[in-house]
């Protein structure tokens, strides 16, 4: 089984914008093998979404699922999905704060404001071209999963970092036991 390891804040690959995936790539088996390594990783951290960039790959890949997730223990399920190249198109005006976490800051939370909705466009693994609006907490994700593909944090989009907090006070505000991915 192959090992990986999320990149930290501070790692170059996560501060630039990540390349397209070509098709020619995206047919390989070694590609389709690394899409299905990145669910399993995404699990194994106990993240709700990983884009590639966060395992150190310059590549436009992101995953996102949702589904009694121990970090996040107050939210809508979100179903497995898997993207290419994926581009939000459209961002509602409407905006809703959320916390926020990320894998490759582990140990801190965040209020971030973000649209209640967008559309974005992506390929599938298989090649097809999708365009879909989501809401809820499964646009929060795929926003956060874009930035990373962007070159962004969460904590970018946070209009001022007063709620930015370290879990273990996190915890103890909230009167939660959420544990982030080892260090």
């Amino acid at each position: 089984m192959k090992t990986f390891k999320i990149v930290s804040i501070g790692h170059p690959v996560l501060r630039q914008k990540i390349k397209n995936v070509t098709p020619a790539q995206r047919k390989t088996k070694n590609f389709q093998k690394f899409l299905k390594d990145m669910v399993r990783w995404m699990r194994q951290a106990r993240g709700v979404g990983l884009a590639a960039n966060q395992v150190g790959v310059d590549k436009r890949a992101l995953v996102m699922e949702c589904a009694g997730n121990k970090r996040y223990p107050r939210v809508a399920s979100v179903p497995l999905q898997t993207y290419l190249n994926a581009r939000i198109v459209k961002y509602s005006k409407k905006l809703e704060k959320g916390w926020e976490g990320c894998l490759s800051i582990p140990g801190y939370r965040g209020i971030v404001p973000r649209s209640q909705s967008v559309t974005f466009e992506a390929l599938t693994p298989d090649g097809k071209k999708i365009r879909k609006t989501v809401y809820g907490f499964e646009a929060r994700i795929i926003q956060h999963e874009v930035d990373h593909l962007n070159g962004l944090f969460y904590v970018d989009q946070m209009p001022n970092l007063r709620s930015w907090t370290h879990l273990d006070e996190f915890n103890k505000h909230f009167k939660t036991k959420i544990k982030d991915r080892k260090k």
